[in-house]
């Protein structure tokens, strides 16, 4: 028995030839993986993050294609938004006279030379399943950027992009399902972002600003925006900046401004404007009669204000960041470190997170919003995996329970309490 053993022993090296064995070892080191490397390295280690992404971004192709083409689609907005660019495809340029099914025209110009493409490429909107592909590529060049912008910026582990990934139920459908156009938005967002992080601040604030000239809840991210501006750049600079993102707005808006300029303002940025109760997926679980309250609407905006600052006094103005130290910061190639970049993803995305969660209205489709900033804030302050799963899971479970219930919007809200604690510590 055990001369069996012996000889089994000897004759296992001669399995692998020398030139596989070079080969194996090639790819190991070429991924990155030494003698010490485990499985479960693969889902923990941000070392192999770049390969989960790899590896994600055809499975997500695949899919998209799958999903278009044996998941019904469900109509919503579309037709609306191409009954609004019509009028303006027909010379129409008065913003009281664009209307859709849904009601009239309330986004700025920027989104009516958008749509106006798509109106043209998908036959008036009639051609529903090439409109699909088109947000399908939004989807994946959308995730490419956010992808990227991670990688530079984090630590992120390979389970985080996973979780990413993977269980974006609800955002695959307001992408090829419903084709909202927060996604387009959010794409302008996260590539400004992506300029912010490369240290080109105008390109950025250019970008920004046609996401603003899609739909207007780009400006959630505004105030931590402000606050990075002055701690990155010179007040003069900081303005000059500013003006570009107005800038950007009246060139974009210049048709509208020069004939009907009353109408475009009052409809385009039209800030006062009530939603439904019935389609909000927070709040839900107060009584109506509170909901359409004036006093309740204050009331969310000076808790805002008073948690924006709060997170600007602790979190935001630490002396790490002040301007002259961000300077000395970027390298020879005009890049941030990581800490940086994690800096100002981090005052940019509780920024908006904190008007999400103080928002008096969220519809299905605002989930977009900020679905691809909740892993970074669970991660950020090193929450327990099994407690980071369990609040995107609750998060992303509110938004799957259609109509919303007493108990899925108070779900929501809670998990959006937490979260936010989370930040001051």
């Amino acid at each position: 028995m055990h001369k069996r053993n012996t000889r089994r022993t000897k004759n296992t090296p001669s399995t692998k030839s020398p030139k596989a064995l070079n080969i194996i070892s090639s790819i190991k080191n070429y991924i990155g993986i030494d003698e010490n490397f485990l499985l479960q390295d693969l889902i923990y280690s941000p070392s192999f993050s770049w390969l989960t992404c790899a590896i994600l971004l055809p499975i997500e192709l695949i899919l998209n294609i799958l999903v278009i083409n044996h998941v019904k689609y469900t109509e919503i907005d579309w037709e609306a938004y191409m009954h609004e660019v019509e009028g303006f495809i027909n010379g129409t340029l008065d913003y009281a006279k664009l209307n859709g099914s849904t009601g009239p025209l309330v986004y700025p110009a920027g989104f009516v030379y958008i749509f106006s493409v798509l109106y043209s490429i998908t036959d008036c909107g009639r051609i529903i399943p090439l409109a699909q592909y088109i947000f399908a590529g939004i989807y994946l060049v959308n995730l490419v950027v956010i992808f990227r912008i991670y990688l530079k910026s984090t630590d992120l582990p390979p389970y985080m992009y996973l979780l990413l990934s993977c269980t974006a139920y609800r955002i695959h459908s307001i992408y090829i399902l419903r084709l909202f156009n927060d996604t387009i938005a959010m794409l302008f967002l996260y590539s400004a972002v992506y300029a912010f992080l490369s240290n080109r601040w105008l390109l950025g604030c250019v970008v920004y600003s046609l996401g603003v000239s899609v739909k207007m809840n780009v400006l959630l991210f505004a105030p931590g925006l402000l606050v990075l501006l002055l701690q990155f750049n010179s007040p003069i600079r900081t303005v000059c900046y500013l003006s570009v993102c107005a800038v950007t707005q009246l060139i974009l808006g210049l048709p509208f401004l020069l004939t009907y300029p009353v109408n475009y303002m009052s409809r385009a940025f039209q800030f006062n404007r009530i939603f439904l109760y019935k389609w909000t997926v927070n709040w839900r679980f107060l009584p109506e009669e509170i909901f359409h309250d004036r006093l309740f609407h204050i009331t969310l905006i000076t808790v805002l204000i008073v948690i924006l600052s709060a997170l600007y006094y602790f979190k935001w103005s630490k002396p790490i960041y002040s301007p002259l130290i961000c300077f000395k910061r970027i390298s020879q190639k005009g890049e941030f470190s990581k800490s940086v970049n994690c800096h100002i993803l981090f005052v940019l995305f509780t920024s908006n997170f904190c008007g999400i969660a103080f928002s008096r209205t969220l519809h299905f489709q605002f989930y977009v919003w900020y679905f691809h900033t909740l892993h970074f804030l669970v991660w950020k302050r090193r929450c327990p995996v099994a407690l980071a799963v369990c609040l995107l899971g609750l998060i992303e479970l509110s938004y799957k329970i259609f109509p919303s219930t007493y108990w899925s919007s108070a779900i929501l809200q809670l998990s959006h309490v937490i979260i936010l604690v989370m930040q001051f510590f």
